[in-house]
């Protein structure tokens, strides 16, 4: 899965989503703060293969896309969209394939612009990067190679805190970064940093107006936050395996940015600092019971703006923790829904 996969919708209600036996689910809110509605499949009944990507518009619009079998050893890219969490999706719609043809070619990746148009990321057969963009009066313009040749099949694809796309990747060499200089323009190449990065570890988060702050962990397992036009900063050791989840928050009135991983112990740990001030040190914090390997770990603000964590289990198993109605960051028991 690429990006956030719990998010809150235009009405404030918590939503999730997964992709489990060849479809995507989502269980959501009622309504803020009422009971969770049961999984129910996303966009109908096409058969889907197990890799989505997620990204949210400032409208609160969740789009995502999936790779279905198209013939035998060929499969091709949907779109949905989904406009209220506890309302049914779109139906899938195909968006074609960044070769033309072929089978799956890379984990997709999704961001939305200030406009609300999806721009969809993914590798293409001869190992760069194809993107494709909604129009601004509706459907979708053409897939275009934006080069970044050896790229790394897991992308994080983001909108900054001025609206306009990011886009970032691994190679064998570093970290390839893509911007927007207008709205709605192409991606073009930008800073690139040479570093020893372990690859499906990045987290792209917009930090202000002015800079996204990217995460990832190197082969020995040092968290690093980098922005663009400095140098990447070591923050402390990966608690486990994977990318950290990372949201940017208000806590006691003070803005913060918190991130959350499961850890190898099994429990989630939790680690915060003043946004863009990484260097006044983190630790991490373990919080609920222990959950099983390849458990999903995700962060969000309810209607209320309570910092709210989700851990969701390879077999689909929900639980929510919130924060508490006091001061600081400490979360309420972890409570399976």
């Amino acid at each position: 899965m690429n990006g956030s996969w719990l998010l809150r919708g235009r009405d404030g209600s918590l939503s999730t989503y997964a992709s489990r036996d060849e479809a995507v689910w989502c269980r959501a809110e009622h309504q803020p703060g009422l009971p969770w509605t049961p999984p129910r499949k996303v966009g109908g009944d096409q058969r889907l293969h197990p890799q989505l990507g997620l990204g949210q518009g400032a409208d609160g619009y969740a789009h995502l896309v999936a790779w279905r079998p198209t013939a035998p050893g060929e499969s091709g890219l949907v779109h949905s969209t989904h406009f209220r969490p506890h309302l049914s999706a779109l139906d899938w719609t195909p968006i074609g394939h960044p070769d033309k043809k072929g089978d799956r070619t890379g984990l997709p990746a999704v961001a939305v612009d200030a406009e609300g148009r999806a721009h969809v990321f993914t590798r293409n057969k001869a190992g760069g990067v194809s993107m494709l963009a909604q129009k601004e009066h509706g459907g979708w313009g053409p897939w275009r190679d934006i080069g970044g040749p050896g790229a790394h099949e897991e992308l994080a694809a983001v909108a900054g805190g001025s609206g306009r796309v990011e886009l970032y990747a691994t190679t064998s060499d570093g970290i390839l970064r893509w911007r927007q200089e207008e709205p709605g323009g192409a991606l073009v190449p930008d800073e690139a940093l040479e570093v020893a990065v372990r690859p499906g570890t990045l987290t792209a988060l917009p930090t202000s107006k002015e800079h996204t702050t990217l995460f990832f962990a190197d082969p020995e397992g040092m968290l690093h936050a980098w922005r663009p036009g400095g140098d990447p900063l070591p923050l402390l050791r990966t608690a486990g395996a994977g990318p950290v989840a990372a949201l940017r928050c208000a806590v006691d009135g003070y803005d913060c940015t918190l991130l959350a991983q499961r850890s190898d112990s099994g429990r989630v740990v939790l680690a915060a600092c003043p946004t863009e001030q990484e260097s006044a040190g983190l630790w991490w914090s373990e919080s609920g019971p222990q959950l099983p390997v390849g458990t999903r770990v995700a962060l969000a603000e309810d209607a209320e703006g309570r910092v709210t964590a989700a851990s969701l289990t390879p077999d689909g198993e929900l639980g929510v923790a919130r924060q508490k109605d006091e001061p600081g960051l400490a979360l309420a028991a972890w409570q399976s829904v």
